[in-house]
């Protein structure tokens, strides 16, 4: 999604119909972010909200030799980020022990142990799945393995220790690699009744 030139000058001008088509043009990436980092449609939709206004709020300082897309991707993100810390009633503040970088390289299944003809989980089922992690387990995992964030990075957002941060992954990790096996195993057993 690249908006053009005359679009965005129309909305630093305040054009309200060339922000509305820029809010139509933005929509589905940034409901994309939120509805990751929510599982409340309404706090998502919230979020959407808030960051297409400071997309607006912030055009007059946006670089075009910026790609667009990443850059309003990120401004929903840090929305999502601080509507969290805002709404978090309980923190985790156990300090977990820092753990080798080594355990969190497994993939969620070895494929190894899956038989040729097995079914790969579809990318909605694994969404699903996402979304069933605690909620911070479920933000550490997307922003390190959906967004590509480093653990140092999610730590200062989130407001957790680094060690924190890899036990989370490493956690949702183990959880996610569970549910889908137990999901390609109640595939098989349906399949041998068939």
């Amino acid at each position: 999604m690249i908006p053009s030139s005359s679009l965005l000058e129309d909305c630093k001008k305040g054009d309200r119909k060339a922000q509305y088509q820029l809010f139509k043009a933005c929509f589905p990436v940034l409901m994309g972010v939120c509805s990751r980092y929510s599982t409340d449609r309404e706090v998502a939709q919230a979020g959407m909200n808030e960051a297409f206004l400071r997309v607006l709020t912030n055009l007059k300082g946006y670089k075009p030799e910026i790609p667009f897309e990443p850059w309003i991707k990120r401004i929903a993100i840090n929305v999502m980020i601080d509507e969290f810390r805002k709404s978090r009633k309980v923190r985790e503040l156990i300090e977990y022990r820092d753990f080798s970088d080594s355990i969190f390289e497994d993939p969620l299944i070895d494929e190894a142990a899956l038989d040729a003809d097995e079914q790969v989980v579809k990318p909605e089922e694994l969404e699903a799945l996402i979304m069933r992690l605690p909620p911070i387990s479920q933000k550490v995992f997307n922003l390190y393995v959906v967004d590509d964030f480093k653990h140092h990075e999610i730590s200062e957002m989130l407001d957790i220790s680094i060690g924190t941060s890899k036990w989370h992954l490493s956690s949702g990790r183990k959880k996610l690699r569970e549910w889908i096996l137990e999901l390609i195993n109640s595939r098989s057993s349906i399949n041998k009744l068939i």
